[in-house]
């Protein structure tokens, strides 16, 4: 019986720790490595579409077109902010998405804390696509606003150094980029 239980413990064990592995990713910048834990038991929807997007490639040199000190890093407009692209646009950035369906929002109770990974969306809650946010700082009045899915856990030194844009609207001039943004 004893061996019924070691070999349990065992088995579950390393299904846990390879299913909190798949919901690992890592993000490459200039910078160095940020490492960011997705939430598929909160928002499985927006976790499936960062993740199919990440590992398709989608996000590499994905630029961050909108960054406001003291409040959020945003990305991942793949039609027109991937400067590997010839869609590549600097002035239209924000404003695309993939070629996928919108995702439906998932609100959470996960607070909008520094380090939040959350879907970055138009006026209507049901309109994330592909982009998404960092938090650099509390943010509660985005709490059950957006979808939060995710938070950084390694690594967000890397997020505080990307180049800040306009005070007032966030546009970045001269953007960093995604170098690669991968499942662990």
């Amino acid at each position: 019986m004893k061996k019924f239980f070691y070999l349990f413990i065992l088995i579950f064990g390393l299904s846990a720790s390879l299913s909190a592995k798949e919901n690992i990713m890592i993000l490459k910048l200039t910078y160095g490595d940020v490492e960011i834990e997705l939430y598929p038991e909160k928002a499985p929807n927006h976790v499936k579409r960062f993740k199919e997007l990440a590992d398709t490639g989608k996000y590499d040199g994905v630029v961050f077109h909108r960054v406001i000190d003291g409040f959020m890093a945003q990305t991942g407009d793949v039609k027109f902010g991937n400067s590997n692209s010839p869609d590549f646009n600097l002035s239209l950035a924000g404003t695309g998405g993939s070629d996928l369906p919108n995702v439906k929002a998932e609100f959470t109770y996960i607070a909008h804390t520094r380090g939040v990974l959350s879907a970055a969306r138009s006026a209507d809650p049901d309109s994330a696509n592909s982009q998404f946010f960092i938090c650099f700082d509390s943010a509660p009045h985005l709490d059950r606003q957006y979808s939060a899915f995710g938070k950084v856990i390694k690594g967000m030194e890397f997020i505080d150094m990307i180049k800040k844009g306009d005070p007032n609207s966030g546009a970045v001039p001269d953007p960093d980029k995604i170098i690669s943004l991968k499942s662990k």
